[in-house]
């Protein structure tokens, strides 16, 4: 009788587990923010959740943003050299920054923005700045002149941060779990470079997510990875950049120089629970090469990644061959 009340008893949490999934069906949406195309895919049974995660993308950019007025971001850019109270989750993204940048020893800076500004990656021109601007720009970038006291942020005057770098990754946490709190038990949601995963597939299996072919069209992939419910970040040459007499200019600028880094490097794909270190730890392993790169994540709890150099091979951490297909 024990062991018919316990089959019963697991038949019906079966069956209840059955109806309580039964109304969600497969549904996505699309939007536009950070200058990425933004797809939400996940079982829900009212696909309207979907369109309020992708309102909480629009708020978040409307505080993170350098370029909407009156954002976080823009009012600290503006305040001359004046003290910014900004939101907590403007706080959390700035002190990240500066743990990153201490990890990468300063080859991840917010304060890129001087510089940044002067490059034109998306348009398709090949067209360099000034190198006496550039020169001149690079010696605005410090983030240790970024100052935190309580929420109140403070930079000198003529310095710029730009959240580019890290402020995707933390959006995607957060609607990962605004989705969560409305109950969704199954999404894979791709912020361009960054995709972030809720549980598994329904069926129980890992999330399979392509690692883009260096040499190839965008959507033809060199590696799959599996995504177990957290968080895969690719950085890489080919995203934004253009090539102008044999050299590949792309979006990582070493705030040294300001120049993007020219290293044996094509991309880097990091494997943690938080988009927010994975963006920002993404392009720090990436600016600081294979050897330091993965010194820097053998160093982090939880933190997987895998290099791919310009010659196509592959290097990985010690546990990034879990995340990897076969």
């Amino acid at each position: 009788m024990n062991k018919l009340f316990k089959l019963l008893l697991v038949l019906a949490i079966a069956s209840l587990t059955v109806s309580a999934c039964a109304g969600a069906e497969k549904e996505s949406a699309v939007g536009f923010y950070l200058d990425t195309v933004v797809t939400l895919t996940a079982w829900v049974d009212d696909p309207q959740v979907l369109q309020d995660a992708l309102r909480v993308c629009g708020e978040y950019e409307g505080m993170l943003s350098r370029t909407v007025e009156g954002s976080d971001v823009w009012r600290i850019n503006h305040a001359g050299g004046q003290p910014v109270t900004v939101s907590d989750d403007t706080l959390e993204i700035l002190e990240c920054a500066k743990k990153v940048s201490d990890l990468s020893g300063g080859l991840f800076d917010v304060t890129i923005a001087p510089v940044s500004t002067l490059w034109d990656f998306t348009s398709g021109a090949a067209v360099l700045p000034d190198a006496d601007a550039i020169a001149r720009a690079a010696g605005l970038v410090d983030i240790s002149k970024l100052t935190i006291d309580g929420n109140r942020v403070t930079l000198p005057e003529g310095m710029m941060i730009d959240l580019g770098g890290i402020a995707k990754g933390y959006i995607a946490d957060a609607v990962k779990g605004y989705l969560e709190g409305e109950g969704v038990k199954n999404a894979i949601l791709s912020f361009g470079g960054n995709i972030v995963a809720i549980g598994l597939k329904p069926d129980g299996q890992p999330w399979k997510v392509g690692i883009q072919d260096i040499d190839k069209p965008t959507g033809e992939y060199m590696l799959v990875a599996r995504n177990f419910g957290g968080s895969t970040v690719t950085s890489g040459i080919y995203e934004r950049g253009f090539d102008l007499d044999g050299v590949r200019y792309h979006h990582i600028l070493d705030p040294n120089t300001g120049w993007p880094v020219q290293n044996e490097l094509a991309s880097v794909t990091v494997f943690s629970e938080s988009s927010m270190w994975g963006d920002a730890l993404a392009t720090s392993a990436f600016a600081m090469g294979v050897e330091r790169g993965a010194e820097m994540i053998e160093g982090l709890e939880g933190i997987e990644a895998v290099f791919i150099a310009r010659d196509r091979s592959a290097t990985y951490t010690s546990g990034a061959g879990e995340y990897m297909l076969d």
